[in-house]
């Protein structure tokens, strides 16, 4: 069943471009097929988060965007880039795993993408110290990954991928490990950081009220073989605090009608 979920009126986007197009992709893995001729658009400048139930193909869709992988059938572009070669670079991943060097500290693999764009080790990690205070990670600059709990790895992979400087940000589950309090303290600071400078992000997660909250629109995927059966396109009032936002009847009434379609 095709829903479309309309919430008040937002405002336009700066720029009506799609960089990202995926055109009745079909992927999948020993004949179990992982997405069905799935579509999916993104602006240039637009946030649009992706739920679904587990094993829908959420983060195959995100790897197929990134180069990783390739689709079996269908067609993905990414800001003019068609293959899967010419992809990979076009974006800043930041998948489940945090993929933290063990030998280097916090600081250092979070300054890691910029050492990569040839900055010298010491401009690199004085470029990333500015994003650490924000994230809450002031304080453990020189622990290593083995010293830190699963949520502040995660935001250390999290500051890599924002220092990484692509225009387009593919995010999977990246509050997963945070608690209730520190995750909510991150997307109202995403929100800012992203007002600030924009990017365009495709964002996957499970949580539905972090979906509405942080999207432009919110995708919802089918059970397995994924493929998109609902949009809820949002504007809210991202100067409001977020406590206002979520608790506010309209955003209630768009999440519970998201859940129905998820089935929950």
């Amino acid at each position: 069943m095709d829903m479309r979920l309309e919430a008040p009126t937002r405002e336009p986007l700066s720029s009506n471009e799609v960089i990202v197009t995926a055109h009745q992709v079909v992927r999948s893995y020993s004949g179990t097929m992982a997405l069905d001729r799935l579509d999916l658009s993104v602006r240039r400048g637009e946030t649009v988060a992706v739920v679904g139930p587990s094993g829908c193909g959420k983060s195959t869709l995100l790897e197929l965007l990134a180069g990783l992988q390739d689709a079996h059938a269908g067609k993905i572009v990414v800001d003019g880039r068609r293959t899967a070669a010419e992809r990979l670079g076009a974006s800043a991943f930041m998948p489940q795993r945090d993929l933290l060097l063990p030998w280097r500290t916090a600081l250092a693999n979070a300054a890691l993408a910029l050492e990569c764009a040839g900055r010298s080790a010491r401009e690199a990690r004085e470029a990333a110290a500015p994003l650490f205070e924000r994230l809450g990670l002031g304080e453990f600059e020189r622990a290593y990954p083995a010293e830190l709990s699963g949520g502040m790895r995660q935001r250390v992979a999290f500051a890599r991928t924002m220092l990484a400087g692509r225009a387009l940000l593919l995010l999977d589950e990246p509050f997963g490990a945070l608690d209730s309090i520190t995750r909510a303290g991150v997307q109202e600071w995403l929100l800012s950081a992203l007002r600030a400078e924009p990017r365009t992000v495709v964002l996957v997660t499970h949580d539905v009220e972090e979906a509405l909250y942080l999207g432009d629109r919110t995708v919802v995927m089918s059970a397995r073989p994924g493929r998109v059966v609902a949009e809820i396109a949002a504007s809210w009032d991202r100067s409001r605090p977020r406590r206002e936002t979520v608790t506010s009847a309209p955003f209630a009434a768009l999440k519970e009608q998201a859940l129905e379609t998820l089935g929950c």
